[in-house]
């Protein structure tokens, strides 16, 4: 197995893309710390990786808050063991406007939970991976940090935000054992994000959520969506010994969308 012994922490990781993480490093042998603000929803992913005879538990809060954040760490830590892999997924697409018509507030709550709940995170267990020499950081990016699409600018900032504190934190602490990487998915069509997404985007269009999506889809090299298990494979990759050479990088995980 890719992660027998480690410990991690998954940040959204209630449902979609997070879920799929989290059981996939659970499968992978890890000990996983599965953090959302829905109770309900991460106690659901820690009862069916426990049923798969794996490790886990669960903590609500948001991420953009700092004390949330230190009693998600200190849970981790006192339950499972010392971090070795913290993925960043928690996040909120936000409005679905022009930039004129985006209300401060809604930019900065989606600036806070993508790149401050990366940020408070990231500075919460790296002093623990320094002192073991070793340790991984995936933040989950997307496709918007690379390609302009109408009507998500907090979103793509957002986005991008987290491919540049990948790159510095990479270059602060790769030469103490440290790796620090993103992904960059392109649509997960199976989420309810990418659903809400489809609905708010047609509406602004005129068009059904399934003509919107379709015809997205088209833009695609490949000519669909990506899975959930997609990105949760590209993660168990990143975060195992096998990408050991690794880091500062952005990986697409988009069906070639970037490239097309």
């Amino acid at each position: 197995m890719l992660l027998q012994g480690k410990v991690a922490i998954v940040t959204g990781g209630g449902r979609g893309i997070g879920r799929a993480i989290a059981r996939r490093f659970a499968a992978e042998g890890a000990a996983v710390l599965v953090a959302a603000r829905t109770e309900s929803e991460i106690r659901g992913v820690v009862a069916e990786i426990e049923q798969d005879g794996g490790r886990a538990a669960y903590v609500t809060g948001d991420v953009s808050r700092e004390a949330d954040c230190a009693h998600l760490v200190s849970v981790a830590e006192n339950r499972l063991g010392g971090v070795n892999i913290l993925v960043n997924n928690a996040g909120d697409y936000g409005p679905v406007k022009p930039v004129e018509e985006i209300a401060p507030e809604e930019w900065d709550r989606v600036v806070a939970a993508h790149l401050r709940g990366a940020f408070l995170l990231t500075r919460l267990v790296l002093p623990g991976m320094y002192a073991r020499g070793a340790g991984v950081i995936l933040n989950i990016s997307s496709l918007s940090a690379k390609s302009a699409f109408p009507w998500s600018a907090a979103y793509a900032s957002a986005k991008a935000g987290l491919l540049a504190l990948t790159r510095v934190t990479a270059a602060e602490s790769a030469r103490r054992g440290i790796r620090v990487n993103a992904i960059c998915p392109g649509p997960v069509t199976e989420t309810k994000m990418s659903k809400e997404l489809g609905m708010a985007i047609g509406a602004r269009l005129g068009v059904t959520p399934e003509a919107e999506t379709a015809q997205f889809l088209e833009t695609i090299l490949q000519g669909r969506g990506q899975t959930a298990d997609e990105i949760a494979a590209a993660a168990a990759f990143l975060a195992s010994d096998q990408a050991s050479a690794i880091t500062g990088q952005s990986l697409n995980v988009d069906g070639g969308a970037a490239f097309y």
